[in-house]
Protein backbone atom coordinates (compact mmCIF):
# COMPACT_ATOMS: atom_id res chain seq x y z
CA UNK A 1 0.00 0.00 0.00
CA UNK A 2 1.46 3.48 -0.95
CA UNK A 3 2.77 5.09 2.01
CA UNK A 4 0.62 8.28 1.68
CA UNK A 5 -2.62 6.22 1.26
CA UNK A 6 -1.44 4.34 4.49
CA UNK A 7 -0.85 7.48 6.44
CA UNK A 8 -4.05 9.36 5.53
CA UNK A 9 -6.23 6.07 6.70
CA UNK A 10 -4.29 6.33 9.93
CA UNK A 11 -4.51 9.76 10.59
CA UNK A 12 -8.43 9.63 9.41
CA UNK A 13 -8.87 6.79 12.31
CA UNK A 14 -7.30 8.99 14.52
CA UNK A 15 -9.54 11.94 13.96
CA UNK A 16 -12.51 10.21 13.41
CA UNK A 17 -12.18 8.16 17.20
CA UNK A 18 -10.74 11.69 18.66
CA UNK A 19 -7.38 9.80 19.48
CA UNK A 20 -9.28 7.07 21.41
CA UNK A 21 -8.46 4.32 18.99
CA UNK A 22 -5.27 4.45 17.55
CA UNK A 23 -4.59 2.26 14.05
CA UNK A 24 -2.25 -0.46 14.30
CA UNK A 25 0.69 -1.55 11.71
CA UNK A 26 -0.04 -4.67 12.20
CA UNK A 27 -3.06 -4.08 10.09
CA UNK A 28 -1.28 -2.86 7.47
CA UNK A 29 1.53 -5.44 7.60
CA UNK A 30 -1.31 -8.13 7.90
CA UNK A 31 -3.17 -6.47 4.75
CA UNK A 32 0.17 -6.64 2.62
CA UNK A 33 0.61 -10.34 3.46
CA UNK A 34 -2.46 -11.26 2.68
CA UNK A 35 -2.39 -9.72 -0.81
CA UNK A 36 1.68 -11.11 -1.04
CA UNK A 37 4.22 -9.75 -2.58
CA UNK A 38 3.36 -6.80 -4.43
CA UNK A 39 6.29 -5.39 -6.63
CA UNK A 40 9.84 -6.06 -7.07
CA UNK A 41 11.81 -3.35 -7.78
CA UNK A 42 13.60 -3.28 -11.07
CA UNK A 43 13.66 -1.46 -14.70
CA UNK A 44 9.98 -3.61 -14.81
CA UNK A 45 8.38 -1.98 -12.58
CA UNK A 46 5.53 -4.24 -12.63
CA UNK A 47 4.53 -7.22 -10.29
CA UNK A 48 5.29 -10.72 -10.12
CA UNK A 49 2.93 -13.32 -11.37
CA UNK A 50 0.76 -14.63 -8.40
CA UNK A 51 -0.21 -17.95 -9.53
CA UNK A 52 3.44 -18.38 -10.98
CA UNK A 53 6.11 -18.71 -8.57
CA UNK A 54 8.55 -15.69 -9.22
CA UNK A 55 11.84 -18.06 -9.84
CA UNK A 56 12.72 -21.55 -9.98
CA UNK A 57 14.00 -23.44 -7.14
CA UNK A 58 14.97 -27.09 -7.04
CA UNK A 59 11.89 -27.97 -5.41
CA UNK A 60 10.41 -26.74 -8.66
CA UNK A 61 8.83 -29.44 -11.12
CA UNK A 62 8.19 -27.37 -13.78
CA UNK A 63 10.57 -26.01 -15.37
CA UNK A 64 10.57 -21.68 -15.99
CA UNK A 65 10.08 -22.31 -20.00
CA UNK A 66 7.08 -23.84 -19.11
CA UNK A 67 6.04 -21.32 -17.09
CA UNK A 68 7.06 -18.26 -18.91
CA UNK A 69 5.04 -19.62 -22.01
CA UNK A 70 1.83 -20.18 -20.22
CA UNK A 71 2.43 -16.85 -18.38
CA UNK A 72 3.02 -15.68 -21.81
CA UNK A 73 0.32 -16.60 -23.77
CA UNK A 74 -2.36 -15.42 -20.61
CA UNK A 75 -0.95 -11.90 -20.55
CA UNK A 76 -1.32 -11.93 -24.32
CA UNK A 77 -4.94 -12.23 -23.71
CA UNK A 78 -5.35 -10.15 -21.07
CA UNK A 79 -3.66 -7.43 -23.10
CA UNK A 80 -6.28 -8.43 -26.22
CA UNK A 81 -9.08 -8.08 -24.36
CA UNK A 82 -12.56 -8.68 -24.93
CA UNK A 83 -12.84 -7.25 -27.79
CA UNK A 84 -9.29 -7.74 -29.60
CA UNK A 85 -8.56 -11.76 -28.34
CA UNK A 86 -11.89 -12.82 -30.10
CA UNK A 87 -10.74 -11.61 -33.49
CA UNK A 88 -7.71 -12.73 -33.57
CA UNK A 89 -7.22 -15.63 -31.33
CA UNK A 90 -7.38 -18.39 -34.02
CA UNK A 91 -4.41 -16.47 -35.81
CA UNK A 92 -2.65 -15.76 -32.86
CA UNK A 93 -2.11 -19.40 -31.40
CA UNK A 94 -1.49 -20.75 -34.80
CA UNK A 95 1.40 -18.01 -36.07
CA UNK A 96 2.40 -16.08 -33.41
CA UNK A 97 2.27 -17.73 -29.99
CA UNK A 98 4.60 -20.61 -31.60
CA UNK A 99 7.33 -18.08 -32.25
CA UNK A 100 7.06 -16.19 -29.06
CA UNK A 101 7.25 -20.01 -27.75
CA UNK A 102 10.34 -20.68 -29.99
CA UNK A 103 12.04 -16.86 -28.74
CA UNK A 104 11.14 -17.88 -25.16
CA UNK A 105 13.29 -21.02 -25.41
CA UNK A 106 16.39 -19.56 -27.56
CA UNK A 107 16.73 -16.88 -25.02
CA UNK A 108 17.10 -19.51 -22.08
CA UNK A 109 18.97 -21.73 -23.66
CA UNK A 110 21.24 -19.03 -24.45
CA UNK A 111 21.88 -18.61 -20.30
CA UNK A 112 23.36 -21.04 -17.98
CA UNK A 113 20.74 -22.73 -15.26
CA UNK A 114 22.06 -20.28 -12.55
CA UNK A 115 20.31 -17.48 -13.86
CA UNK A 116 17.63 -19.25 -14.91
CA UNK A 117 16.88 -19.36 -11.57
CA UNK A 118 16.58 -15.70 -10.69
CA UNK A 119 14.38 -14.52 -13.65
CA UNK A 120 10.63 -13.87 -13.47
CA UNK A 121 7.92 -12.35 -16.20
CA UNK A 122 5.79 -9.33 -15.25
CA UNK A 123 2.44 -9.44 -14.48
CA UNK A 124 1.05 -6.48 -15.94
CA UNK A 125 0.99 -5.67 -20.01
CA UNK A 126 0.30 -2.52 -20.79
CA UNK A 127 -3.49 -1.15 -21.86
CA UNK A 128 -4.24 1.99 -24.16
CA UNK A 129 -1.77 2.50 -26.92
CA UNK A 130 1.24 1.13 -25.13
CA UNK A 131 3.05 -2.13 -26.65
CA UNK A 132 4.06 -3.71 -23.98
CA UNK A 133 2.55 -7.51 -23.55
CA UNK A 134 5.18 -8.95 -21.31
CA UNK A 135 8.76 -9.02 -20.46
CA UNK A 136 11.39 -11.73 -18.85
CA UNK A 137 13.80 -9.76 -16.29
CA UNK A 138 16.57 -10.78 -13.93
CA UNK A 139 15.28 -10.57 -10.33
CA UNK A 140 18.37 -9.44 -8.94
CA UNK A 141 19.47 -6.97 -11.15
CA UNK A 142 15.81 -6.24 -11.88
CA UNK A 143 17.08 -5.70 -15.97
CA UNK A 144 14.79 -7.26 -18.72
CA UNK A 145 16.03 -9.85 -20.77
CA UNK A 146 13.39 -10.09 -23.30
CA UNK A 147 10.78 -7.90 -24.31
CA UNK A 148 7.48 -8.84 -26.10
CA UNK A 149 5.50 -6.14 -27.42
CA UNK A 150 2.35 -5.56 -30.00
CA UNK A 151 2.41 -2.35 -32.08
CA UNK A 152 -0.83 -1.55 -34.05
CA UNK A 153 0.28 0.13 -37.54
CA UNK A 154 -1.91 1.44 -40.49
CA UNK A 155 -1.02 0.51 -43.75
CA UNK A 156 -2.35 2.77 -46.49
CA UNK A 157 -5.15 1.61 -48.34
CA UNK A 158 -4.85 -1.73 -46.32
CA UNK A 159 -5.95 -1.03 -42.69
CA UNK A 160 -4.74 -1.82 -39.43
CA UNK A 161 -2.30 -4.58 -38.27
CA UNK A 162 -0.97 -5.56 -35.30
CA UNK A 163 2.97 -6.09 -35.71
CA UNK A 164 3.98 -8.52 -32.59
CA UNK A 165 7.76 -8.37 -32.20
CA UNK A 166 10.24 -8.90 -29.60
CA UNK A 167 13.78 -7.18 -28.44
CA UNK A 168 16.78 -8.18 -26.31
CA UNK A 169 19.35 -7.02 -23.83
CA UNK A 170 21.56 -8.18 -25.99
CA UNK A 171 21.53 -4.89 -28.62
CA UNK A 172 19.60 -2.89 -25.94
CA UNK A 173 16.16 -3.30 -26.68
CA UNK A 174 16.95 -1.50 -30.25
CA UNK A 175 16.52 -3.76 -32.80
CA UNK A 176 12.85 -5.04 -33.38
CA UNK A 177 12.82 -8.77 -33.65
CA UNK A 178 9.41 -9.70 -36.33
CA UNK A 179 7.26 -12.45 -35.10
CA UNK A 180 4.65 -11.36 -37.28
CA UNK A 181 1.36 -9.04 -38.06
CA UNK A 182 -2.25 -10.05 -38.04
CA UNK A 183 -4.95 -8.02 -39.75
CA UNK A 184 -7.53 -5.78 -37.84
CA UNK A 185 -9.74 -4.34 -40.51
CA UNK A 186 -9.70 -0.95 -41.83
CA UNK A 187 -11.81 0.59 -38.76
CA UNK A 188 -9.38 1.67 -35.89
CA UNK A 189 -9.42 -1.09 -33.23
CA UNK A 190 -10.39 -1.11 -29.73
CA UNK A 191 -7.95 0.20 -26.86
CA UNK A 192 -4.99 -2.61 -25.34
CA UNK A 193 -6.76 -4.04 -22.51
CA UNK A 194 -10.52 -3.07 -23.45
Amino acid sequence: MKKWIQKSLMAAVALVTFGFITPSHEIWDQLLDERGQKEIAGSTGTAVAAELPSTITEADEEPFAEKAKAAARNQSYEKFGSKIGPAISDEFDQVIFPKIEEAIEMTLASIDDDAVRSLSISEQPAGGYSEKIFHIFDTESGKDLIRFHVRTDKRPLDGYYFNFHYHTSEDGYSRHIELGDIFWSKNTPPKWLS
